[in-house]
């Protein structure tokens, strides 16, 4: 039997801990005791979690786990020293050290993520890639495994780190059962970006989320001004006046983006050539689109999906 530990800070987010019923689950799916779960603190005893109530937990060190899984809040606090040290103790002691969403910051303190590939929540990925500039930040990664190094994204992403490790512990049949089981995907399609362009626009009104709706479904159209305007019911300069005073971002500027978030994933995710990809997306050809990954991403559509390829080879290796 696995033994995994949660090591908690004071007032954790009650979300890290979803990826504790990953692996319940694979237990009552095996009909066999696969994983014991324990939830740890640097002092052991009740924690006050996000909520307001306490859990029991346990001190951290001497109980010999097979993983060590850091969670924390979603704001970024000062981590206690003994998690540090504890999470440098644990890269020697224990086969796996992984974390959740902002966890990663914890590893980052403790120095594991030095010269690795990480992840993190995407609204926290560029600080974490300026606070400690010998990570390679990826911030599009539902989650990131790099040689015992485990990183997830925001907080429903561990549980699809879970589910990875269920599949290299005891294989992709058993990760399946229990992704059905939880009514979810074994290995979910897509990055953080499918989530944070449209999030990152927050529209106070209905027209304007409504044509943004709009746009997202529509990108082979052309989405001019006119075409969105007519959509949200106002006229041209209205809707350019709301649009910028609502989301910061002119019309153009959202439509691009969107288009190239959709354009990443599938480049990142089909076969499909790029000039499918450029048509589907609502590019005029593969050189404009070209420029704009090149301007955006620092990269052609090639390299994104070269890099896409070698990463999923990379995670959850047989």
């Amino acid at each position: 039997m696995l033994r995994i530990g949660f090591v908690l800070s004071p007032d954790f987010q009650m979300m890290s801990l979803a990826a504790a019923s990953a692996f319940e689950f694979a237990n009552l799916t095996a009909g066999e005791p696969l994983y014991s779960i324990d939830f740890l603190s640097a002092e052991g005893g009740p924690l006050a979690t996000s909520l307001g109530n306490t859990i029991d937990t346990k001190p951290i060190g001497g109980l010999g786990h097979d993983t060590l899984i850091f969670g924390t809040g979603v704001a970024l606090q000062p981590t206690p020293p003994a998690l540090v040290a504890f999470a440098r103790e644990a890269f020697h002691t224990t086969r796996r050290v992984a974390a959740i969403c902002v966890g990663a910051f914890v590893l980052a303190e403790a120095g594991l993520l030095d010269g690795r590939r990480a992840t993190t929540h995407w609204l926290a990925a560029r600080k974490l890639q300026a606070a400690y500039p010998r990570i390679r930040v990826e911030e599009d990664r539902i989650f990131i495994i790099d040689g015992s190094i485990w990183t997830s994204a925001g907080m429903s992403a561990g549980i699809d780190m879970a589910l990875g490790m269920i599949e290299k512990d005891f294989g992709a049949d058993l990760a399946q059962s229990v992704a059905q089981r939880l009514v979810l995907y074994h290995r979910r399609g897509g990055g953080q970006s499918q989530h944070s362009e449209l999030l990152a626009l927050t529209p106070k009104s209905d027209r304007i989320q409504t044509a943004l709706t709009y746009a997202r479904s529509n990108l082979r159209s052309s989405l001019s001004v006119e075409e969105l305007a007519e959509v949200a019911h106002l006229s041209p300069r209205q809707f350019s006046r709301a649009f910028r005073a609502e989301t910061g971002q002119t019309p153009a500027k959202a439509v691009e983006n969107l288009r190239l978030e959709a354009a990443r994933m599938m480049m990142a995710q089909s076969r499909h050539p790029v000039d499918v990809v450029a048509a589907e997306t609502g590019f005029a050809d593969r050189e404009r689109m070209r420029r704009a990954f090149v301007r955006t991403f620092g990269q052609p559509p090639q390299a994104i999906r070269r890099n896409a390829r070698g990463a999923m080879a990379e995670d959850i290796p047989g």
